[in-house]
C-alpha cells in the first residue's frame, strides 16, 4: 500500500472512530476531548511554523488569546452566532502574525525564540490595559451556553477543517518553499525563493491556526476569556506537543495534543509534599522521560518501525518520505 493510500485510510478510520467515540463517554471525558481537538489545531499551526519552516515560536498562547477573546467579544458584544466567530479569529490571528512575523523574518534562532517569547507576555497585559472591551482580569463570558457534544463536535470538525488546510499547504509549492527555507535559507534564495514572503506567511498561517484553537479554547472553559489563562505557560505546552509529535510530520500531532491535553489531569493524582506540587513535578518527569525516549518525538518512532519493517513505510497523507526531517 503506498503512503498516500494508507494515508487516505488512516484519515478515514480515525474520522468513523471519532464520529462514535462521543457517544461512549461522560461530558467531563467530552470536554477533555474536546481539548485534545483545540491542542491539535494549536500545534498543527506551530509545527507548520517551526517543524516545516524552521522558525522557533514560544508565542502561540498569545495568538490563542487573540482568537478566544475575538469569540468572546463577537459573542457578548455583537451577538454573533459563535461558529461565525471561529473563521473570524482566524483572520484576526493571521492578521496579528503577519505583522509579527514581517519583522521577525530579520531575526533567528534565540532572537526569534525572545522576540515571541516577549509576544506572549504582553499580549495579556494589553488585555488588561483596554478593560473596557476585554474585562481587565475578570474576563469576559460568552453570549449563551454550550453543549458537551456540541463542543466536541464543532471542535472535532475544526480540527479536521484545518488537518485537510494544513495538507493541502504542506503539499503544494508553499510547502516546498517551506522546507527549502527550512533546510537552507541560502539555497532556498538562490533557488528564487522569497525569504520574507514565505517566512512572514507561514507566521501567518500559523498564527491563524492558533486562532482557531484559541477560540475553541475559550469555548472548552465554560465560554470564559481571561488573561490568566493565556499565559505563557500556554506558549511552552504547545511547544512541549511540537516535541512530543515529532517535527517536520503530521502523523504525530494527534500523539501531542492528547499529551498535552490529558496528562495534567492524569499527573493531578500525584501526592503534594510540603511546598512541592506533586502534579507539577510529575508533569516535568513525564515530558523529560518522552524527550529522552522519543528524541524526534512520535513521528520519528513511526520513522524507525518502518523502516523495519519489510514494506515501504507510512508517511502523511500526500506528503513524500523525503520531505520530512
Amino acid at each position: 500500500m503506498t503512503g498516500s493510500r494508507a494515508g487516505i485510510v488512516a484519515c478515514a478510520v480515525a474520522a468513523v472512530v471519532l464520529a462514535l467515540l462521543p457517544f461512549t463517554l461522560s461530558g467531563y471525558n467530552q470536554v477533555l476531548a474536546s481539548k485534545v481537538a483545540l491542542y491539535f489545531i494549536a500545534i498543527l499551526g506551530l509545527n507548520i511554523l517551526t517543524g516545516y519552516t524552521g522558525q522557533i515560536s514560544i508565542g502561540h498562547g498569545a495568538f490563542m488569546a487573540i482568537g478566544g477573546y475575538t469569540t468572546a467579544i463577537m459573542s457578548q458584544d455583537h451577538h454573533a452566532n459563535l461558529i461565525a466567530t471561529i473563521p473570524l479569529a482566524f483572520v484576526i490571528a493571521f492578521g496579528w502574525g503577519v505583522a509579527l512575523g514581517l519583522p521577525a523574518t530579520r531575526l533567528s534562532g534565540v532572537y526569534l525564540a525572545l522576540a515571541t517569547l516577549a509576544f506572549a507576555v504582553s499580549i495579556p497585559q494589553l488585555i488588561l490595559k483596554f478593560s473596557h472591551f476585554t474585562g481587565a482580569r475578570n474576563g469576559i463570558q460568552v453570549n449563551g451556553t454550550v453543549g458537551y457534544l456540541w463542543l466536541y463536535g464543532v471542535s472535532w470538525s475544526c480540527a479536521a477543517v484545518m488537518f485537510a488546510l494544513a495538507w493541502l499547504v504542506l503539499r503544494g509549492r508553499t510547502g516546498r518553499a517551506f522546507r527549502a527555507v527550512r533546510d537552507s535559507e541560502v539555497a532556498a534564495a538562490s533557488s528564487g525563493v522569497s525569504l520574507v514572503v514565505y517566512k512572514t506567511l507561514a507566521f501567518g498561517v500559523s498564527a491563524g491556526f492558533a486562532g482557531v484553537a484559541g477560540s475553541l479554547f475559550v469555548l472548552a472553559t465554560n465560554g470564559y476569556a481571561q488573561p490568566d489563562e493565556f499565559s505563557v505557560g500556554l506558549s511552552l505546552y504547545i511547544l512541549i506537543g511540537v516535541a512530543v509529535a515529532g517535527l517536520g510530520s503530521l502523523w504525530g500531532v494527534i500523539v501531542g495534543a492528547a499529551f498535552v491535553a490529558l496528562l495534567p489531569n492524569i499527573s493531578s493524582s500525584a501526592p503534594v509534599i510540603g511546598s512541592i506540587h506533586g502534579q507539577d513535578v510529575a508533569f516535568g518527569v513525564v515530558v523529560i522521560l518522552v524527550i529522552l525516549l522519543l528524541p524526534n518525538g512520535f513521528a520519528g518512532l513511526l520513522q524507525q518501525i518502518g523502516q523495519r519493517l519489510p514494506s515501504k513505510r507510512v508517511d502523511g497523507p500526500g506528503i513524500p518520505a523525503t520531505d520530512e526531517r
